[in-house]
C-alpha cells in the first residue's frame, strides 16, 4: 500500500509540474473543457432552480407535501361539524362564500368573482325558485370576491407568499370589522376602482365594514379574500355559509392519521355527509416529469462536454508526442509503465478540476447577478442560493473529462518503448 501510495504521489508532483511548465497548453485544455463543464453546472442549477420553482407552485395550490385535504360536501350541519372538530386541534378548516365589496344595491363590476381581465363569470339577474329571472341592479361601483373562512393559520399547511402587509392573527379577540387579507388579483381590482368599505354576504343579518390588512400572493386567478372564520360568523350564521345547491365543498387541512382524521370521518359519517380524503404528493405525482426533464437538459450538456473532452485529448497527444524522450529516459531509469500512464492522467485530471473550479465560480457568481437584477420581478430568485449539486455534478464532470482525454495519451506514454532513448 505505501508502494502504491507513494507512486500516487509522484504521479501527481510530476503532473503538477507538467501543468507549471507548459501554462500555455494547460490553459488551451481548460478553455476547450470549460464550456463543456459550465453547461453541466448550468443544466444542473437550472434544474434544480426550475424543480424549486414548480414545487414552489404546487405547493401554493396545493399545500405542501404530505398535508391531507379532506373535501366536506355541503350540507347544513357541515360548517358546525368542521369547525367543532377542528377547534383546538392544528388543522385548519377552510369554508368557501362570495363577498361583494363596495357600494350597496349594485351588481358587482365582475360577476361571479371574475378575474378582471377575463370578463363575467356569472349574471346579475335575480331568479327566484321557480326560474323566473328579471334583470338585476346596475352596475356600480362593487368588487366580488371569492371569501374563503379560515379557523387557524392556513400558512401551515400552505405557503401563501407574503406581498404587503401582515396575515391574519388568530391570537386576539374576533373583531366586529372583519379582517382580510386579499390576493393579488384582488388587490388589482382594489387598487383601479375606488370602492366604499361595506361588504354583504348572503345571509348576513347586515352589511358590514371590513378593514384590509394584508395583501398575498396564493397562485389564484380568482380575485379572494381570506377572513378569520370566527370574525365572520359574529355577522351570519354558520350553516348560512354552506349551501347544498350551489356551496362549494369545505376543506380541513391536517396531517394523515391525525385524531382530526379519525373523528371528523366518523361525524361526518354518522350525519350522512360524503367526505373525499386526499393525501399531498406533488413531489411523486411530477417526479417522472423532473426526471425527463434532467435527462434532456443533463444529455445536451453532455454533448458540449464531449467536446471539451476531445479538445483535452488532442492537446494531451501533442502533450506526449513533445515528451516522448523524456517518457522514454523514465522507462530507462525504471519508471513502472502504470507510473507514467499516471503522470500524464493526473495532469489531465487536475486540468479538469481547475476547470470545474473556473466554472463553478462563474456559475456562482451568474447566479448572484441574475437574482440582483431580476430579483425583485421574479420572487423566487430572491436571495437564491447556488445548488450544492450542481457544484458536485461540476466536479464530477471535470474528473470524467480530465479521465476521458487523458486516457489514450496516458496508454501511448506508458507504451513508450525504452529504446527511443538511443535514438533520441
Amino acid at each position: 500500500m505505501r508502494r502504491l501510495s507513494g507512486s500516487y504521489r509522484s504521479a501527481l508532483i510530476i503532473g503538477v509540474q507538467g501543468i507549471r511548465a507548459r501554462k500555455l497548453r494547460t490553459l488551451l485544455s481548460m478553455i476547450s473543457l470549460f464550456l463543456g463543464v459550465l453547461a453541466v453546472v448550468t443544466v444542473q442549477a437550472g434544474a434544480s432552480i426550475a424543480e424549486r420553482a414548480l414545487m414552489s407552485d404546487l405547493e401554493l395550490r396545493s399545500g405542501y407535501d404530505g398535508t391531507l385535504i379532506i373535501d366536506v360536501m355541503p350540507h347544513e350541519k357541515s360548517p358546525a361539524i368542521v369547525t367543532e372538530t377542528v377547534k383546538g386541534s392544528d388543522a385548519v378548516a377552510l369554508i368557501a362564500t362570495q363577498a361583494i365589496i363596495g357600494e350597496p344595491g349594485v351588481s358587482p363590476i365582475n360577476p361571479g368573482a371574475a378575474p378582471f381581465d377575463q370578463g363575467s363569470w356569472g349574471t346579475t339577474d335575480i331568479c327566484d325558485d321557480s326560474g323566473n329571472c328579471v334583470p338585476g341592479p346596475p352596475t356600480g361601483e362593487a368588487i366580488e370576491v371569492a371569501l374563503t373562512a379560515v379557523t387557524g393559520d392556513l400558512m401551515t399547511y400552505r405557503p401563501l407568499r407574503h406581498v404587503s402587509g401582515a396575515w391574519l392573527d388568530f391570537s386576539t379577540v374576533p373583531s366586529m370589522s372583519p379582517r382580510l387579507v386579499i390576493n393579488e388579483e384582488a388587490a388589482k381590482g382594489f387598487q383601479n376602482h375606488q370602492v366604499p368599505a361595506e361588504m354583504r354576504v348572503n345571509g348576513a343579518k347586515a352589511n358590514m365594514t371590513p378593514q384590509i390588512v394584508g395583501v398575498v400572493n396564493d397562485g389564484d386567478v380568482q380575485p379572494r379574500a381570506y377572513v378569520r372564520h370566527d370574525e365572520l360568523t359574529n355577522w351570519l350564521p354558520a350553516a348560512s355559509m354552506s349551501d347544498p345547491n350551489m356551496g362549494m365543498p369545505l376543506q380541513v387541512m391536517t396531517t394523515k392519521g391525525s385524531a382530526v382524521e379519525q373523528v371528523l370521518t366518523a361525524k361526518l359519517r354518522g350525519a350522512g355527509i360524503e367526505s373525499y380524503a386526499n393525501l399531498t404528493e406533488s413531489r411523486k405525482q411530477m417526479e417522472d416529469q423532473l426526471k425527463l426533464m434532467r435527462l434532456v437538459f443533463l444529455s445536451m450538456a453532455g454533448l458540449v462536454l464531449l467536446i471539451g473532452v476531445a479538445g483535452i485529448l488532442n492537446v494531451g497527444l501533442a502533450t506526449v508526442g513533445e515528451r516522448v524522450e523524456e517518457f522514454a529516459l523514465r522507462r530507462a531509469v525504471g519508471t513502472p509503465r502504470l507510473l507514467l500512464a499516471g503522470i500524464v492522467l493526473a495532469e489531465t485530471m487536475l486540468t479538469g478540476l481547475l476547470t470545474a473550479a473556473a466554472a463553478i465560480g462563474v456559475g456562482v457568481a451568474g447566479l448572484k447577478v441574475v437574482s440582483m437584477v431580476l430579483g425583485s420581478r421574479e420572487p423566487l430568485l430572491q436571495g437564491v442560493q447556488f445548488p450544492w449539486d450542481a457544484g458536485v455534478a461540476g466536479i464530477i464532470a471535470g474528473i470524467v473529462a480530465g479521465v476521458l482525454g487523458g486516457f489514450i495519451p496516458a496508454l501511448r506514454a506508458a507504451g513508450i518503448p525504452i529504446a527511443t532513448v538511443m535514438r533520441a
